[in-house]
């Protein structure tokens, strides 16, 4: 199937590594120019020698001014952006009654303001061109209890803003969708260092909670975004699709 992808212009953030990393590398395979941000400058630099072709974009996403900053530059460099994938966010906290109202800021700026922000500066640019794409990585825990709360309101939150995007600039050729991850195990995953601590817990978990009987990969992931992101899922409007192996006990 060809996607028809080649020559698009794409941002991914939060792709040094794991799913990040796989959805920016799925991508290029298709043909896709990218570019990558993160904060960590040691991993960005790791993936641009691996892979020369891949722009990168050194910054903390929890600041407007940072964001702002990656993509003017990103524009500045490639002319225009035809998909933008919101993959930073990160876990914080514990119980309620043990978090602190700054980390459920934290948590909102990371996974929630930080793809708003950078949603409304790629619906400005795709406007020109009356065509993009833009996906945004949540959770299933965004529709379930599950995760942290800290983690599980932000995500959610974000499955609402999807779809309120979506049915906004639909009329001018952009389409704005998402995908809700279950348990994804990448090497420097909180997955993996579970498993390093207590294998015998997680196994039970994997057993208990995915009837697919394994951890998912981040590339399963990629693939789905790949797909969003390409022509061949233009009916594909304001949804956030479950990519779990069935861990979720979601019915809708």
């Amino acid at each position: 199937m060809d996607l028809n992808l080649k020559g698009k212009h794409a941002l991914v953030t939060g792709a040094s590594r794991g799913i990040g990393k796989a959805i920016a590398l799925g991508l290029k395979e298709e043909g896709v120019t990218v570019g990558v941000c993160a904060r960590g400058a040691a991993d960005l630099e790791k993936l641009k020698h691996t892979y020369p072709e891949i722009s990168i974009y050194q910054g903390d996403l929890m600041k407007d001014y940072d964001r702002e900053a990656i993509f003017n530059q990103f524009i500045q460099d490639h002319g225009s952006i035809d998909i933008l994938v919101n993959n930073a966010g990160g876990s914080h906290g514990g119980v309620v009654e043990e978090t602190s109202l700054d980390q459920f800021r934290e948590a909102m700026e990371l996974n929630f303001h930080a793809a708003v922000h950078f949603s409304k500066l790629a619906v400005e640019q795709m406007k020109l061109n009356q065509n993009g794409s833009i996906i945004n990585i949540s959770s299933i825990y965004g529709r379930e209890s599950g995760g942290k709360p800290t983690y599980n309101s932000s995500k959610s939150a974000l499955i609402s803003f999807i779809k309120s995007l979506a049915g906004e600039v639909i009329s001018s050729g952009i389409r704005v969708n998402g995908v809700a991850p279950g348990a994804i195990l990448h090497p420097q995953g909180s997955w993996q260092r579970r498993l390093d601590e207590n294998p015998e817990k997680i196994e039970q978990f994997v057993e208990e909670e995915i009837p697919a009987g394994r951890f998912g990969k981040p590339e399963e992931i990629a693939d789905v975004v790949t797909f969003l992101a390409s022509e061949r899922s233009n009916w594909v409007v304001g949804a956030t699709l479950n990519v779990d192996g069935g861990q979720s006990y979601s019915n809708f």
